[in-house]
């Protein structure tokens, strides 16, 4: 199999101003005084490490609910400072079956990035389509603080910036939501709308039926409303959002302009790579459509089908009440959600918060720990 790599152009915006505000932090850091680490307190060269299992945990010890609530409303606080942050499309490597990328971000005090695949036909070999893991560090002195999985967590940041998206754009009255795509994403997207919105009546549809029996089962027993149908058309017919979270890498057609209605909401999440889409075009020339980061989606998301100069928002803005959200009851919204590194950076700092107050996760000595810094040589003298 030949991989060939598609690197895409980094921007530098606010970039100067993070690492001048990083360096001043050094300075005021060397000229404090030394705080003596107590018995409990990790080394400087030890980094906190959450597995799956941590997370798990976390999510079980605060609520699957608190914790989408919680991670919607530290995201979209994360977009609201749009412009603090560096921001750059992520890098990727592609492949004929597949797709790996690196997604970086930072602002004047973490950096953070993500390692995240994307391979459908994983499921024959008993892995998830999607894995991922993440690095929190300080922006003043580069010094790692969280290394993180990120499989489990991007579904839970995922679900919850679609719910923050169509808290911003959904019509407020919206009761009935249709899945289409019931994968290992699906379950995390109900509970999200659920938690968020108060969706309590889900309509899935999707080409494996045991996806969408075990989808759900799994919303039953969540107290949740779930009637499993014969066709993505009879799924989306009186739904008031629909989202669609497909894995198939081609440019599918999932929802067609014939299956729109007045009023409908869109979070378009499957779609997020060259080459891959789930809306056709005429979905979006019929709606108000949003994105995350422009120079990102015209890439990745289904907006990749549009031309150059195809009119669209980013949600930062209508977030911030610098743009329109939804202009009328009547308007059908498009949210063409690829997935953006200040989403992860949002939660790598939520983890790192929620983990230190509960103790969770494990120190590793991930850096070297020698006397003299400048010796390095002497580990293996």
């Amino acid at each position: 199999m030949s991989t060939h790599f598609s690197h895409l152009q980094a921007s530098s915006h606010g970039r100067r101003s993070t690492f001048a505000h990083g360096r001043e932090l050094l300075t005021q850091r060397k000229a404090a005084a030394p705080i003596p680490l107590r018995k409990s307190t990790p080394a400087r060269s030890q980094v906190r490490m959450l597995t799956p299992s941590d997370v798990a945990a976390l999510v079980r010890q605060r609520g699957l609910d608190a914790v989408l609530r919680e991670l919607t409303n530290a995201i979209e606080r994360d977009f609201c400072r749009w412009a603090e942050f560096d921001k750059t499309p992520r890098v990727a490597a592609h492949s004929d079956i597949g797709v790996i990328e690196l997604m970086p971000t930072a602002d004047a005090t973490h950096y953070s990035f993500k390692y995240v695949n994307g391979h459908p036909s994983n499921a024959l070999q008993d892995l998830p389509t999607v894995m991922a893991f993440g690095v929190l560090a300080e922006v003043a002195t580069g010094l790692p603080v969280l290394l993180s999985e990120l499989t489990l967590t991007t579904a839970l940041r995922t679900a919850a910036t679609s719910a923050m998206a169509a808290r911003a754009l959904a019509r407020p009255e919206s009761k009935v939501m249709a899945i289409i795509g019931n994968g290992a994403q699906s379950e995390f997207q109900a509970a999200a709308f659920a938690a968020v919105l108060g969706i309590q009546d889900f309509r899935l549809f999707d080409v494996d039926a045991a996806a969408s029996h075990k989808l759900a089962a799994h919303l039953r027993r969540m107290g949740l409303k779930a009637s499993i149908c014969a066709s993505t058309e009879i799924a989306v017919r009186g739904a008031d959002i629909v989202t669609t979270v497909t894995a198939d890498k081609t440019n599918a057609t999932i929802i067609s302009a014939e299956m729109l209605e007045p009023g409908m909401h869109i979070n378009g999440v499957g779609g997020d790579c060259p080459g891959k889409t789930e809306l056709a075009a005429g979905v979006l020339r019929a709606a108000q459509v949003f994105v995350e980061y422009e120079p990102q989606t015209r890439i990745e998301g289904d907006l990749q089908q549009m031309p150059a100069d195809f009119q669209v928002t980013e949600l930062w803005q209508v977030l911030k009440g610098q743009a329109p959200g939804r202009k009328s009851a009547e308007a059908i919204t498009v949210f063409d959600s690829v997935g953006f590194a200040v989403e992860d950076f949002s939660a790598l700092r939520y983890l790192n918060n929620a983990a230190s107050a509960s103790n969770l996760g494990q120190f590793i000595d991930l850096l070297p720990s020698n006397p003299d810094p400048k010796d390095l040589f002497s580990l293996v003298a």
